[in-house]
């Protein structure tokens, strides 16, 4: 898949004593105790933010047709849980948002998706709206985005 990257997006650790470790960053175990990775390929897309009445948008944009797919389905797939992006450079996360405090939900476009997440509540809608600005300046500055829902990634991209 051209319009993919590979990202590793979990590390776990095998002793129950110590649980799983997650993240975007490779955990550390202890000594002896093996580690297993959990890769995941992921559509790039453009990414692009805007904010609308009651919340924001989120345009995810394909140019492959393949990648399109992968991203539909993986959104169609898990479109139902917490919406939340991160933005990485050079590997670390430099923002996070979780878009807990609004209602996500997710249309398929001619080329890739469309999500959009609102409140009805004026104090959810400005906070959205600051998540939205925040990602939106990191995905401006060369940050990659990562789309996700119930953690799990569906897209990565530049705006």
């Amino acid at each position: 898949m051209a319009g993919s990257t590979l990202l590793e997006c979990a590390t776990a650790v095998a002793p129950a004593q110590y649980g799983p470790q997650t993240g975007w960053q490779p955990g550390y175990a202890p000594a002896g105790s093996p580690q297993y990775a959990n890769w995941q390929c992921v559509p790039r897309c453009t990414v692009q933010f805007e904010k609308c009445q009651g919340g924001f948008k989120i345009n995810c944009r394909c140019e492959d047709e393949v990648a399109k797919g992968a991203l539909q389905n993986l959104c169609r797939m898990l479109a139902e849980g917490c919406c939340s992006c991160c933005c990485c450079e050079n590997g670390v996360c430099v923002c996070q948002c979780n878009f807990a405090s609004g209602h996500c939900k997710c249309e398929q476009t001619k080329d890739g998706c469309c999500i959009t997440c609102t409140s009805g509540d004026k104090e959810c809608c400005e906070q959205l709206q600051a998540c939205c600005e925040c990602i939106s300046k990191c995905c401006k500055n060369g940050c990659c985005c990562y789309v996700c829902f119930n953690n799990t990634p569906v897209c990565c991209g530049t705006c």
